[in-house]
């Protein structure tokens, strides 16, 4: 490889990678028109193994923007980011992959006001899928695999040992 090659990489990478965190601070911040933005025409996410919805960009926004009044409080940390590119469609280099785990501690609406602990905690993996645009990087898919989740105890359970 030339150093204009290897260059140009690593630039790419770095807009990849800032798109994966764009999209976790969209989410974050309930910023849905910038959640949109994220994403190539015709760009799709599905949610339904954390018990959501499929659908367009669009869609999903109007979903996760209802949905997610019920967490005022929500930071997502995504790890262990792999980033692949030109693996879609005998693609020359205008597609990337990512898979990125995650993990997304909540706070439910109407709980305690005092505290801000997350009573809501799920983690699992992303499979991001990106096109080159003549914007740049854009979302062409996210699948999230939800893994895991937990709540906080009720107080009923049985005390550890």
């Amino acid at each position: 490889m030339t150093q204009r090659v290897e260059l140009a990489t690593v630039m790419d990478r770095l807009a990849v990678d800032g798109m994966v965190t764009e999209y976790a601070v969209a989410v974050d911040d309930g910023d849905w028109e910038a959640y949109r933005g994220l994403f190539a025409p015709g760009g799709r996410a599905d949610y339904r193994s954390a018990g959501g919805i499929e659908g367009d960009a669009g869609q999903i926004a109007d979903w996760l923007a209802r949905t997610m009044r019920l967490f005022p409080m929500r930071q997502h940390l995504i790890v262990n980011r792999r980033v692949r590119f030109g693996l879609l469609e005998q693609d020359t280099g205008d597609t990337a992959r990512v898979q990125a785990d995650y993990i997304n501690p909540m706070r439910f609406a109407g709980q305690d006001e005092g505290s801000t602990e997350p009573d809501f905690v799920c983690g699992g993996r992303y499979d991001f899928a990106l096109l080159r645009t003549d914007d740049g990087w854009r979302l062409r898919e996210v699948v999230v695999r939800e893994k895991w989740r937990r709540t906080a105890p009720t107080g009923k359970e049985p005390a550890a040992r």
